[in-house]
């Protein structure tokens, strides 16, 4: 198997050839994608499919992992090129499939979060940078909604569509979790399981777990897009009386807050109310001093402004980004593709949180040879695409990297620190996830945004023939292509 993986910043793009004896090539593509953020993204994405036709005109299997730009934007950006192509089948997980009850669930929430999102991160533009933890916030929000639109608005669902089209003869197959794909001809010893994504609709939601992480413990959120969705209607109508199901009174109970700060008061009750606020949390702005020798009162101790969470309810968005984001990753088509003559395996994760992972530990493959099960795949990978661009809850601990226990494991990161920086992703790689790779593959871990990329001039542990890896070349500075067996 010879995988020439293409190394365009933050996201993924692999294309897997495997040579048959009487017939062409096999071909495999795994995505196309660049995160919106990175610089000069869509011309790397051309160029990168130029690169492709260069090398063949036709695509045996696509697959297309999950609904993110940086793993689908390059299905619209470079739709002319990728037109030239012959697409023989498109590979989606049961995530995707418009027929399946639980997707359509699953992308009823996305939508809605994406909507929610995007209303929240324009509130947030309007409050500007003056309030720091607010911006803060903001950006986050807005790095999040950069992997569900491309770098003209374009929405990820329209670039998925794309890539659905191009097999011309047939629609989709949608992938479900423990089932194997049908035999390719001439590639008799060829295996492909599929892990995920997984059906449990728990494991969908996780993405963190103390003991399967390289970091620390983080909490899970609850859900919260009900709330933000009763918060942004109460106060775009203004008053008090729009059925909120999140609040935690009655619509009848309560005081709508611009009009008490603004001294609109019609009643005993609210005339108290309105100067309990004026003294406590709002106030007249503070006054010059009069003359020289008076000092100006602080503005704190007249305007009381300071003491009020206007905005700060909208940080609740931080939170539901962070659950699309996860959730899309946990959808991610998982596979295992294993040579049946050695029981050697090749193990593609895509962005797979801790969810998926998790949920392999119950797959079995029931086969003419014996039973399969994920933990045994894990246990005889020798090669590794790491999940997540090397996030700290993208690999899983003791049920996955410490499964793989082959000491010909060697492993390649889709990832850009840089990049990843300037998006605000704090440490990507993590070094918890790279110090353990480098120990498992004895220095066989390769990035993609390593300086030796496009030299030839490769590290002293990638020289010579080891492990899985047979030949690595690197003439380009967008691909390193691996030869594995």
């Amino acid at each position: 198997m010879t995988v020439r993986h293409y190394c365009q910043g933050l996201g993924d793009c692999h294309l897997i050839r495997i040579k048959r004896d009487g017939l062409t090539d096999f071909f495999m593509l795994i995505d196309c994608g660049v995160h919106s953020s990175v610089t000069g993204g869509p011309g790397k994405i051309d160029a990168i499919v130029s690169d492709i036709l260069t090398v063949t005109k036709r695509i045996d299997v696509l697959v297309v992992t999950h609904e993110h730009v940086d793993h689908v934007s390059g299905f619209l950006s470079a739709a002319d090129k990728f037109s030239q192509f012959h697409v023989e089948e498109v590979w989606m997980g049961w995530t995707e499939d418009p027929a399946d009850p639980q997707a359509r669930q699953l992308d009823k929430f996305k939508g809605q979060a994406i909507a929610l999102l995007s209303q929240a991160s324009q509130r947030m533009s309007a409050v500007g940078n003056n309030d720091g933890y607010m911006a803060n916030v903001r950006d986050g929000v807005r790095s999040v909604l950069g992997f569900n639109f491309g770098v003209k608005g374009e929405r990820v669902r329209r670039m998925r569509d794309e890539a659905g089209k191009l097999a011309r003869s047939q629609p989709p197959v949608y992938l479900e979790p423990g089932t194997v794909r049908p035999t390719i001809p001439g590639l008799d010893d060829l295996r492909i399981y599929v892990l995920g994504p997984p059906r449990d609709a728990a494991l969908l939601k996780v993405t963190d777990r103390q003991s399967e992480m390289y970091s620390l413990a983080s909490a899970a959120a609850a859900p919260i897009a009900l709330s933000l969705e009763g918060s942004f209607t109460l106060t775009d109508a203004g008053n008090q009386f729009v059925d909120d199901p999140a609040a935690p009174f009655d619509r009848n109970v309560g005081l709508p807050l611009d009009g008490a700060l603004s001294a609109v008061d019609e009643g005993e009750f609210e005339r108290a109310a309105v100067s309990f606020l004026a003294q406590h949390y709002s106030g007249p702005p503070p006054t010059p001093a009069r003359t020289k020798r008076q000092k100006p009162v602080h503005p704190n101790v007249i305007d009381q402004s300071w003491r009020r969470i206007d905005h700060d309810w909208l940080a609740m968005s931080s939170t539901l980004a962070m659950q699309l984001d996860d959730q899309t990753n946990n959808t991610s088509v998982v596979l295992a593709f294993e040579d049946t003559k050695t029981g050697r395996v090749f193990f593609f994760a895509a962005d797979a949180q801790i969810g998926s992972w998790l949920s392999w530990q119950d797959l079995k493959w029931e086969l003419g040879t014996g039973p399969v099960t994920g933990a045994d795949l894990l246990g005889r990978t020798v090669y590794y695409k790491v999940g997540h661009h090397g996030s700290q809850n993208a690999t899983a601990q003791a049920k996955g990297l410490e499964l793989m226990t082959s000491p010909d494991l060697s492993a390649f990161i889709p990832t850009n620190q840089a990049d990843a920086k300037k998006v605000g992703w704090g440490e990507m790689p993590f070094h918890g996830i790279l110090d353990a790779l480098e120990k498992k593959t004895s220095g066989r871990t390769m990035r993609a945004d390593a300086t030796w990329i496009g030299t030839n001039v490769l590290p002293p542990a990638l020289r010579a023939p080891s492990g899985s890896i047979k030949a690595i070349s690197s003439p380009s500075p967008y691909y390193i292509e691996v030869d594995i067996a």
